[in-house]
């Protein structure tokens, strides 16, 4: 059975000045129908120029420069803007992370709702509101009709996020790409977006590629996980296996996370930073921050090493015995 969605040695390139710099560096992953695939790392890992790339969103100085993206056997990077437009909402959809510069400030919140569905041929006005109403409300919006003809500004950043959710969801797509999805909502508001999202998951089959730094919602809600550093997979695996990685740095991630068991201890400190897309060097990306690097992680990147014939790990001196090895 094909894959809905397999993503083969992706490159995207970023442009700086006369030069072009590689954010994804030849990564791979598949998504299933029905599958919840969740996608780790700190900023700067290369995790939402992933996610543009599928749709086709990238921005102006970004741009793919080789691999493949195979949707429902179709490939989608020779398509034309016009030919990709015929798979974005309907098939493809997005949440974004930047809700401010996503949502038209001259706009009311309604008509960037029901264009969505206009776009898709509907032009009965009366049902396109209703259908806007029911997804607000189901989005935890009390009052949805004022939601309908507010504006932008009069929203809190986290009602901004659930009409952005409102938007991607409303023609029930097939893969959804949501980008930090809760980060900027309370825990109630976080709660009723994810309980939306995994309706549509149980109810329609919807696959989902959930982008967060809270690896507790990638447990909580994930099959599978990937953890991207400086543009690169370092790790795959069945979610059941988060809390007992391979990379030193899915581990140092868990590390640094609070939680009630390490209430009064130290929480780990991961020393430096993601390093620029300018200043990448030929080995395993994270030896500079890594504690088990050796001279062989400074000059050589590591090869896929598989595990229990569903994990992956891209480290020469992998965590063999989970997280405490």
């Amino acid at each position: 059975m094909s894959h809905l969605l397999e993503v083969r040695d992706l490159v995207v390139g970023i442009k700086r000045g006369e030069n072009v710099f590689n954010a994804v560096d030849n990564i791979s992953f598949t998504i299933d129908e029905g599958e919840i695939l969740g996608l780790a790392g700190e900023s700067g890992c290369g995790k939402s120029m992933t996610a543009l790339s599928i749709p086709n969103l990238l921005p102006q100085n970004a741009k793919i420069l080789s691999g493949e993206i195979i949707y429902n056997d179709h490939p989608l990077v020779s398509l034309s803007e016009k030919e990709m437009c015929l798979y974005r909402g309907s098939e493809i959809s997005f949440i974004f992370q930047e809700v401010r510069q996503s949502l038209n400030p001259l706009l009311r919140i309604g008509s960037q709702i029901t264009e969505t569905l206009e776009l898709a041929g509907n032009r009965d006005k009366e049902n396109n509101k209703k259908i806007a109403l029911e997804t607000l409300s189901s989005l935890g919006f009390n009052e949805p009709e004022k939601i309908f003809y507010a504006y932008p500004h009069q929203l809190s950043g986290g009602m901004c996020q659930r009409v952005m959710a409102a938007i991607a969801i409303i023609r029930r797509p097939c893969l959804l790409l949501a980008d930090e999805p809760s980060s900027s909502l309370d825990k109630e508001s976080q709660e009723r977006i994810l309980s939306v999202l995994m309706e549509m998951n149980r109810g329609y089959k919807t696959s989902f590629l959930i982008i967060s730094h809270d690896l507790s919602i990638i447990k909580r809600f994930c099959g599978r996980f990937i953890v991207m550093y400086s543009g690169r997979i370092v790790e795959e695996a069945p979610a059941e296996n988060l809390f007992s990685p391979l990379h030193p740095y899915t581990r140092a991630l868990l590390g640094a996370i609070p939680d009630r068991e390490k209430h009064g201890k130290d929480l780990e400190n991961i020393s430096g930073k993601v390093p620029s897309i300018e200043d990448r060097f030929p080995g395993c990306p994270f030896a500079p921050r890594c504690k088990k690097t050796q001279n062989i992680c400074r000059e050589t990147l590591p090869p896929s090493k598989e595990f229990d014939g569903k994990r992956k790990v891209h480290c020469f001196f992998p965590l063999t015995g989970g997280a405490n090895g």
